[in-house]
């Protein structure tokens, strides 16, 4: 088995699974892996499967298996089914045993962003040793903290060892989104590109297209790649919250769009932002209420 031709199979699992080109990963052939990169093709597989929904498939399938990557997967599907504090508590277990498991760092930060346990999730994901998945979270998560320059800082390092990479051109084109002025067309180019290079744009790369169209000010380009998203997935989660974007822009009326994504996600940030907000205006209009004698 000429083992460069090997390594390029998992490149291309990898590159289709950010690509989110998830059908392509499930039905990719990897009978000629070796077998560490069987294991890794096997975790990108059930990852896919987890994106399309089939969290009870992978948890039936995953029983009793002990390699970590497999147990750090097994956690994330179970995190996705609402057993949210057993998946934490799995992953924490797994993250003191096995930190040093590129799965387990990165699987483990997601699990850890996504329970509120930010520190812990940086903390584990600070470990990895080369991963640009780690990075790329990593980036993430600086991002939903506002802090801008910690994710250039970390798009900065990264591309000095990983230029070509197209996990970090697209964690570059997200940050590019924050930083504004030229870099809002750059970031549409990388997300352009990424269309162009796949025969079928997934529902990732609409998103991020849609959104860059956004800030560039061209709103009919944005609602025909926001509802090419939501066409190929209605409950895509990124699409429902860009379109609530989308309606306010445009002058609409969000109630709709609004209840659609807090159907689909009522933990998303959107919503409980928007759900704090009308608390604070709430308790605001309160002191000013006409005060009715009895």
């Amino acid at each position: 088995m000429d083992p460069f031709s090997a390594e390029g199979e998992l490149l291309n699992i990898h590159n289709a699974f950010f690509q989110g080109q998830y059908d392509k990963v499930i039905e990719h052939d990897t009978s000629s892996l070796s077998a560490s990169n069987q294991t890794a093709a096997k975790v990108f597989k059930f990852r896919s499967r987890i994106a399309l929904g089939e969290f009870e498939e992978v948890l039936a399938e995953l029983e009793g298996e002990e390699e970590p990557e497999l147990q750090a997967v097994k956690a994330l599907a179970k995190f996705n089914t609402e057993e949210l504090e057993a998946a934490v508590e799995d992953i924490e277990e797994l993250a003191t045993a096995s930190g040093d498991n590129a799965t387990v760092q990165v699987i483990g930060g997601i699990i850890l962003q996504r329970a509120g346990k930010t520190d812990e999730a940086l903390a584990l994901l600070s470990q990895h040793q080369g991963s640009l998945e780690a990075v790329s979270i990593i980036i993430q998560i600086r991002l939903a903290q506002n802090r801008l320059d910690l994710a250039i800082k970390e798009v900065t390092a990264a591309k000095k060892w990983a230029q070509d990479s197209l996990v970090i051109n697209i964690a570059e084109a997200w940050v590019g989104l924050r930083v504004g002025g030229d870099k809002y067309q750059q970031s549409y180019y990388v997300f352009e590109e990424l269309a162009q290079a796949v025969s079928t744009s997934s529902t990732r790369t609409l998103v991020g297209q849609a959104v860059s169209e956004l800030h560039l000010g061209r709103l009919p380009e944005a609602e025909v790649a926001l509802q090419q998203a939501l066409d190929k997935d209605k409950s895509d989660i990124p699409a429902l919250a860009n379109k609530v974007v989308l309606t306010a822009l445009t002058g609409g009326d969000t109630a709709a769009d609004l209840s659609v994504l807090e159907a689909e996600d009522s933990s998303h940030p959107f919503i409980l932002d928007i759900a704090e907000k009308n608390e604070l205006f709430d308790k605001a209009a309160s002191k000013y209420a006409a005060k009715v004698a009895s």
